[in-house]
């Protein structure tokens, strides 16, 4: 396999450029849907195996352990070997791993299976972003981002969709995730000349970034914590409010589908208004829904106009922050950047529904979008403080 030139050479024709962005963006939308498939597919074996639910979430944990581990080495693995290489070998190692988990009964192999397997798609969500990034055309950067998010949504949507209609008995809803994953090998394969090169940069460790670029990577750790911890716990929010299980499901639909509706807009905004101002307009917004999710109190309709409308602009803190990381650097340092964004969101993806769970513990509600509101009240001190400094990003 060979590597693309760097992101701005002559070389790479517009034709080639985007050519390299559907690859990307179709890699990363397979993977998400195998997710969506495999995470309550997962959770389930292990109930049917006999595996009590305190265990089973211990070995989920594992996926965001394994996603802080392997972060720091994707960008140092790239630049020896190449961006559309790992990419290829890590759809590989994730197709390959999750039909072990149904081949392997023993449950304590599960364990060390959970870091291969969320390890190499957190190293495939970390390629593909840094490849879309570098090849997106500077002024359609956040058009391209808020696409690829899009895209991105819909995948995770269609997962459980595709769980509902083949079932979780037998190895057939295994072999088809399998199956979906190592078919995100073949864009990676068409479109491998046009992957961008690790050059230049200086070596900066990644966590450097996370103090270089706090207002977009500390977007990322915000968005994750709020969207795992909504998807996890609006419905049990809304059990506590009274309303029927259905009902309290269909508030994630609502929370998912202003994510999906608002994603390409926000992309479109990131393009043409300054990109700080609109990071600390998005968690502004954030912090005003949070504080007026209980006021709807258990009237279904108002709060699913609320969570679509305040889903879809606080999805502004993913896209708009790697469209800022991407406007600011290249080749090594905006991989490391990349590495850094996504770090951030798997440590979110652990302080969220923790946090929120220790709220709906109180007994009651409300403290569950008031501690969201927390999250974006430390964001937006972050972002005075560093937009009263000319050089802040």
């Amino acid at each position: 396999m060979t590597e693309a030139q760097p992101r701005h050479s002559p070389l790479i024709s517009p034709g080639a450029r985007w050519r390299g962005l559907a690859a990307a963006i179709s890699t990363i939308t397979a993977v998400g849907v195998a997710l969506g498939l495999g995470l309550p597919l997962l959770a389930l074996l292990l109930e049917a195996r006999g595996v009590s639910p305190a265990w089973t979430g211990i070995n989920t944990a594992f996926a965001g352990i394994a996603s802080v581990a392997v972060t720091p080495f994707v960008t140092p693995m790239a630049k020896r070997v190449g961006t559309a290489r790992l990419a290829f070998w890590m759809v590989i190692v994730s197709g390959l791993s999750f039909y072990l988990f149904y081949v392997i009964e023993a449950f304590w192999v599960w364990f060390p299976l959970r870091l291969v397997f969320h390890g190499a798609v957190t190293a495939t969500f970390v390629l593909s972003e840094f490849w879309i990034n570098a090849l997106a055309p500077a002024g359609r950067r956040g058009l391209v981002m808020g696409i690829y998010a899009t895209i991105l949504s819909i995948g995770f949507v269609a997962g459980p969709i595709m769980f509902a209609a083949i079932g979780s008995l037998g190895a057939l809803p295994f072999a088809i995730g399998s199956a979906i994953l190592l078919a995100a090998a073949v864009p990676v394969l068409l479109a491998r000349d046009t992957s961008p090169r690790l050059d230049g940069g200086h070596d900066t460790p990644f966590v450097r970034f996370l103090l270089i670029a706090p207002m977009a990577t500390l977007a990322g750790f915000v968005f994750g914590s709020v969207e795992s911890g909504s998807m996890s716990l609006l419905p049990i929010y809304g059990v506590h409010l009274g309303m029927e299980p259905g009902q309290a499901a269909l508030l994630v639909s609502a929370f998912v589908g202003g994510n999906i509706i608002m994603q390409v807009p926000l992309g479109l905004l990131a393009d043409r208004y300054e990109r700080r101002q609109m990071l600390a307009l998005c968690a502004l917004a954030g912090l005003a829904g949070a504080i007026a999710i209980p006021f709807m109190g258990s009237s279904l309709p108002a709060l699913s106009v609320l969570l679509v409308v305040w889903g879809g602009i606080i999805a502004g803190l993913y896209t708009v922050g790697l469209t800022h990381l991407g406007a600011r650097f290249t080749g090594a340092d905006l991989a490391s950047a990349n590495a850094a964004f996504a770090m951030m969101y798997s440590l979110g993806m652990l302080a969220g529904p923790l946090s929120m769970g220790a709220a709906l513990n109180t007994g009651y509600p409300a403290a569950m979008p008031y501690t969201i509101g927390g999250f974006f009240v430390i964001y937006l001190i972050v972002a005075y403080r560093r937009m009263s400094s000319p050089e802040g990003v």
